[in-house]
């Protein structure tokens, strides 16, 4: 099982460039960063977890550069969103910055994707936070025109491209849907709570799943179903357990599922308590 790492890097923890060499160095797989552009201090949505929103919340570095970085200073560690908010960004100018960073790292890029939890960062940019998820659709169909091989248009509900030449391409090879159908770009997984709104995206324009917390033993068997019937190949689906404290047991119990990566919670913190962390998640490599 492959051990990659997420973290609230922020302005006041550790610094990308020092995070990823030390992951490289100790052997962990990858690292996946989270995104908020900003967080109004209205505070009217609740926060995901209860009580009061951690400040790391509201200083977080954006994802792409941080990774960036990252990707400079290493060689095979695996470098990830989790998540990124696509509908609170331009399609053609991110698709632009993802292939660009899928490029420079030589493939090594998971683009993490999901749909927000902050009513009010999202109606900052414009999005109608009921369709929202059909607007994520929206935007990951026009990137993925920019990424195919040959000038692709692309005209949706709410975006369209012209048939364009747009360089660099993804450096990941693409991977079917379905028979003649191919999925452009990076590898991409959808996080958020299993359910059938979810489960169908998943199958969709996806290649895989990135779940928070339990009731996998539940839930995957409903989402292979859903992935199996959709056309999929059953062996590509990808499940990756994101955000996870880490036990042997529950590392196991994710090892007898098929689980073949797991991206373990790093605290949010300067680089001495960091370092202890991931001496403790040794014993997981």
């Amino acid at each position: 099982m492959r051990i990659a790492t997420t973290v609230f890097l922020t302005d006041r923890t550790v610094s990308p460039v020092r995070l990823a060499r030390v992951l490289e160095e100790r052997g962990f797989s990858g690292l996946y960063l989270p995104e908020h552009t900003h967080i109004p201090v209205s505070r009217e949505t609740p926060a995901p977890m209860g009580g009061e929103l951690p400040d790391m919340y509201g200083r977080t570095l954006d994802p792409l550069v941080a990774l960036g970085q990252a990707a400079a200073v290493t060689e095979r560690l695996q470098l990830g969103t989790g998540i990124t908010l696509i509908a609170q960004h331009d399609p053609i100018a991110l698709a632009k910055q993802i292939a660009t960073l899928d490029h420079l790292s030589g493939g090594r890029f998971t683009l993490g994707i999901g749909y927000g939890w902050n009513v009010e960062e999202a109606a900052d940019h414009g999005v109608e936070w009921r369709t929202r998820r059909d607007l994520v659709r929206d935007r990951m169909a026009l990137m993925r025109a920019l990424w195919a091989p040959e000038p692709t248009a692309y005209v949706g509900q709410f975006c369209s491209v012209q048939a364009s030449s747009a360089h660099p391409k993804p450096a990941q090879a693409p991977r079917e849907l379905g028979p003649g159908s191919p999925l452009h770009g990076p590898r991409t997984l959808i996080g958020g709570a299993a359910g059938p709104k979810l489960f169908a995206a998943v199958a969709d324009h996806a290649d895989g799943w990135l779940p928070i917390g339990g009731g996998l033993t539940e839930s995957l068997p409903v989402l292979r179903q859903v992935w199996e019937t959709a056309g999929r190949d059953p062996k590509s689906l990808q499940v990756v357990p994101y955000a996870v404290h880490p036990s042997p047991g529950k590392l196991a119990h994710y090892a007898d599922l098929g689980i073949e990566e797991v991206v373990l919670q790093l605290p949010s913190a300067p680089e001495p308590e960091i370092l202890r962390t991931l001496d403790a998640f040794a014993q997981y490599l």
